[in-house]
This record gives structure tokens, sequence and C-alpha cells, in this order.
């Protein structure tokens, strides 16, 4: 996922410039192009409800795979022919220049109308992702530009039944890396199912996982430092980023195939009960629960390296809308995302897709094992708002890196170095 990210990154840059945008005649309805399909039915119902209150209909089009519609949103917006409201694929980079091209609209004045009354209701941490600081590196003017839908967050996750049939404690989850990787061998030994699981097969997982244990062993500012160029990979806290992965391997706490497994292999498995931990997103609610309706599993923060150290944690916007600078709907597209983004519509969408809601006045209706998650929500880390995303294709040898130590392909040492070689010439 992360070589396509890249990819699309390079069409864009090369192609996608301000140019000849078609002009469509106003019509009384708005056009969303989305790729969350699980979501599909609850959309189709806010949309008749809209319609009933206000006369507009609204079509949502959800596409699958991402990765198609990812080139789908390219073409369009090369053709000028992009709809009302739009998802886009891909870190802060690739939202610049869709920015820069102008396709997407500055939000700021509508969000900050009637003093912030539309603003105000979002959790800040989740309208952060959509925003361009004062700071921004990417030359676009600071601003909001995109609507949070719903919130995601990244953390381990337990099966309590596991626990229960292991001897260990459902009420208290491991702390420490040294007490999750006992925990998880327990467990083995005393039920025969995993220890662990987890979707390893895509790299933009491992990698989520990956950054919240650098951050805990060396602080964000030197995780951040890494990214501009002012340390190396090599360096011996990033070898300890690695090796900690060869711990894990020599630990035999996972499945063989983890590293080619993909996310809804891992879910399943989890779900039935096949495994005793994993690491996942917060969406996996609704997963497990259409796999399995009696599960009984609990989220947990990160199993840290260094205990003195700050942890933390994955999570921001998870659904983001974009308005269509070029449309002669957006008025009616902004209308509409004021629409759904209030209380009422936000609870609905709790309840039907069990997502953590992005407006925080929701948490009364938010399942206990949702609402545990907003707890993390201060402790956030998301690479859209970073000072700088790393380049595409070092993440790519990154993630490349970390699957094939945990094959026992290569070392911790040869992965440090693999990824410093890319970052210095990819940056000549």
């Amino acid at each position: 996922m992360k070589l396509l990210k890249f990819i699309l990154l390079l069409l864009i840059s090369g192609t996608m410039v301000i140019g000849c945008h078609q002009s469509k005649p106003k019509e009384n309805k708005i056009v969303i192009w989305h790729w969350i399909t699980d979501r599909r039915d609850a959309f189709d119902f806010l949309a008749q409800k809209y319609k009933e209150e206000t006369g507009i209909e609204v079509e949502f089009k959800l596409f699958f795979p991402p990765d198609i519609y990812g080139q789908k949103v390219i073409a369009a917006a090369r053709a000028g022919t992009l709809p009302d409201i739009f998802g886009i694929l891909g870190e802060k980079k690739t939202v610049a220049r869709f920015i820069q091209a102008g396709h997407i609209l500055d939000l700021t004045a509508v969000m900050q109308d009637d003093n912030l009354s539309w603003k105000s209701k979002f959790y800040p941490q989740t309208l952060e992702v959509t925003e361009f600081s004062d700071d921004n590196t990417y030359d676009v003017k600071p601003g909001i530009y995109g609507v949070p839908i719903d919130t995601n967050v990244m953390q381990f996750v337990y099966n309590k039944k596991l626990f229960q049939a292991a001897g260990l404690d459902p009420k208290k989850s491991p702390k420490t890396v040294d007490e999750f990787v006992s925990y998880a061998k327990t467990i083995q030994e005393k039920t025969g199912e995993v220890g662990f699981i987890s979707g390893w097969g895509e790299g933009w997982l491992l990698h989520a996982l990956a950054v919240e244990w650098a951050i805990n062993i060396m602080g964000e500012k030197k995780f951040i430092d890494t990214i501009e160029g002012k340390v190396s990979y090599m360096d011996e806290e990033w070898v300890k980023v690695f090796s900690l992965f060869e711990r894990l391997r020599n630990e035999n706490i996972f499945p063989a195939n983890i590293a080619t497994m993909t996310n809804k292999e891992a879910e399943d498995a989890f779900a039935k009960d096949k495994a005793g931990f994993s690491f996942n997103g917060s969406w996996s609610v609704n997963v497990y629960s259409q796999i399995n309706p009696e599960i009984d599993y609990a989220f947990f923060s990160l199993p840290v390296v260094e205990v003195a150290n700050q942890v933390k944690v994955w999570g921001g916007a998870g659904s983001v809308f974009r308005v269509n600078a070029d449309s002669p709907n957006k008025d009616k597209a902004i209308d509409f995302l004021r629409w759904i983004s209030d209380r009422q519509q936000q609870d609905y969408l709790v309840v039907e897709t069990n997502n953590l809601a992005a407006n925080r006045y929701c948490e009364k209706s938010l399942p206990p094992v949702l609402k545990d998650l907003t707890k993390s929500f201060n402790s956030f880390t998301h690479p859209d708002n970073w000072r700088l995303n790393e380049d595409a294709r070092v993440i790519e040898t990154f993630n490349k890196g970390l699957q094939q130590i945990v094959m026992g392909l290569k070392t911790a040492q040869d992965v440090a170095k693999e990824v410093q070689n890319k970052k210095e010439k990819v940056t000549r």
C-alpha cells in the first residue's frame, strides 16, 4: 500500500496541475466518492434522511478495492471530473498536491463561523489531521481542508476468554514487552492457540506499531529528527527498534506466516478465539462483532520497552471527506457535511458501524470497548501531524525490512543499514 501511495504521488506531482476544470451544471444532488464500503447501508440511510429533511439528494458511490479507488480519484482530478465530495488515499504530501492543484476547498472560514460552532464539535486531535499548520513544509496555505467522519486509534487488543483459559487475570493487561511476551507464551502453552497475530503482510500496520515502539525507545523528537535526516537509521536506538522484532520472532509467539498475513485474516482468527493478542485499529470493533458477537476482549496501551519514556498512540481522523473546490454545489456539500457531523447523525453512525465518532459530544453513545479508547486521545501521534513525512520509498524499504526480520531472512543491523542507504539515496 505504501508503494501504491508513492506511485500515486508521482502521478499527481507529474501530471495533476491547475488547468482546465470542467464546469458542471448545478443540480439538487450531491455526489460523494469514498472507499469505506462497509458503511454503505448506514450512509444510504442517512442520505435518505437528508433528502426527507432538505429535498436534496445525496448519492454515495463507494469503491473497492482502495487501490482502484485511488487511481479513479487521480484520473478524475486530471480530467476535472471530481464529485462534489470525495476522500483521498495518501499521506499529507498527497493531500497537499491536491490542494495546490485547486481541487480541495479551504473550510477554515466556515469552520470558524458563528463563534467556532462547527469546529468546536470535533475532537481537536481528530480535526488536526485535516489541518495544515502555519509552519507546514508543503507550501500550503494554513487551514482546514477536510471534515472527519470518525476517529481511528491503533492499539493492542487481548482475548479475555483465552486469558482465563491460560490462568491469566482478564482484568490485567501486560504493561511491558517482557510481560507481553510472557503472557503470549503462557497462552500458547496452556491453550494451544497462537500468542499474537496481526496482519503484518500489510506494511502500514507493521509500520504503525514500529513507530509507536520507536517513539517509546528514543522519544518523538529524535524520531522526527530521523525523518529530517538529522539522525541515522543506523543509530543504536533504531537498531534497538529493529531488534525488538527479532526478539519477537525468536520468542516464537506468532504464526510463521504473519509477514504475509492480511489484516482481514488476522481479524478473523482473533475474533474466533484463535489468538491471545493482536495489534489493530478501532474499526476492528465492528469487524469482530460481525464475525463473533460473543467475543470477549479489550484494548490496551502499548507494551513498553522503556518504562520511563513517553508512549504515543497512532491515531487521528479515520475517514475524511474533502469538498471539491471546483464544484458548483460546494455550498450544498458544506451544508451536508455540517449535518452529517452533527451529534444526531454521529450517534447513529456509532451505533450502526461501531466506529469512534469524530464529534466529541457522542461519548454517551460509545460502547465500553470504544469509550475506553478515548482515554488515549491526548497521546496521539500521526504522520499528518508531523512537521514532515518520511519519503514513501524509505517507508517501503523500512516495512519490507521489518517483514524480512520477522521471517528470519535479515538481521536488525541489515535492515537498519538498508533503510539508511535508501534514505541517503532519495535525499541526494
